[in-house]
């Protein structure tokens, strides 16, 4: 089990174009690697990312698709835990696509897989996201081990939805991974204070790893990637670039924030009842 490990968040301006988006994130996982990273968490969408019909022609199966194919790879040859970030999936015999998050040892063997749950249909800043129109709600919430942690596994707009946290938080999650597109009209106002927030509420480290710049159509993503710790304390902040950034994560530390305010262990669950209609 190793108590000490040193986590890295990718931060991309993808475009539309798959082949030059693999070329560049290929580049920044040797970086991250290079920085003595042990867990790798790469952005939202990072393979392909525009419009509906860019994420239709960009769609890969889980088994032998080649974004998924070159992940494994970065994890084989570097020897490292790969947190996919994300990419559209192709199911067979599903009209929609899933938004998937795969997780690779380092051998390069999946060792989990989470599909993101919570649709973005929104209208902020003047545009129109409408997720369910191309994309379904995945099955449930995934906590996997990887590199002698529990990882709870999250996606972009998972942020502003707590209960699914504290769900993770409750299986064990002990690092939450949120590979992100997060808008920058949204981002300049929400983005570090939900972190910091699921951060603080769970006791646990939060990595979260995000797009950045314009994209097709005039959408833009807010970047500022953040690695942040069980206290709230942002141990690393990406600047308005393609980057990585590292930081070195305690279970110690996490054990004694814990220890010293047992908020989770003050929790009263037998108290909490759901409205019926909720």
């Amino acid at each position: 089990m190793s108590d000490l490990t040193r986590v890295a968040c990718v931060q991309m301006n993808a475009g539309v174009e798959k082949a030059a988006n693999l070329e560049k994130m290929e580049r920044l996982v040797d970086r991250a690697a290079s920085l003595g990273a042990e867990i790798v968490v790469l952005p939202e969408k990072w393979n392909a990312l525009g419009s509906p019909d860019v994420f239709r022609a960009a769609a890969e199966p889980l088994n032998g698709g080649e974004s998924f194919e070159a992940m494994a790879s970065w994890s084989r040859r570097h020897g490292l835990t790969l947190v996919g970030g994300s990419v559209t999936e192709h199911r067979e015999g599903r009209d929609k696509l899933s938004n998937t998050c795969p997780v690779y040892d380092p051998a390069g063997d999946l060792i989990d897989v989470y599909r993101k749950i919570h649709m973005f249909d929104v209208l902020v800043g003047g545009q129109s996201y409408r997720e369910s129109a191309v994309e379904e709600p995945g099955e449930g919430p995934v906590v996997c081990e990887a590199h002698g942690w529990k990882l709870g596994l999250t996606i972009c707009y998972d942020l502003r939805f707590p209960e699914l946290y504290r769900i993770e938080t409750l299986q064990g999650a002990e690092l939450i991974t949120v590979p992100a597109a997060f808008t920058l009209f949204t981002g300049k106002d929400h983005w570090e204070l939900l972190l910091r927030a699921r951060a603080v509420e769970n006791q646990l480290y939060v990595a979260a790893a995000n797009q950045w710049g314009t994209h097709e159509a005039g959408k833009s993503s807010y970047g500022r990637s953040l690695i942040v710790d069980p206290w709230g304390i942002v141990l690393a902040s990406a600047p308005d670039d393609d980057c990585v950034i590292v930081a070195d994560i305690e279970r110690a530390r996490m054990g004694s924030i814990r220890e010293s305010l047992p908020s989770l262990a003050n929790r009263q669950p037998s108290t909490y009842t759901w409205p019926a209609d909720a």
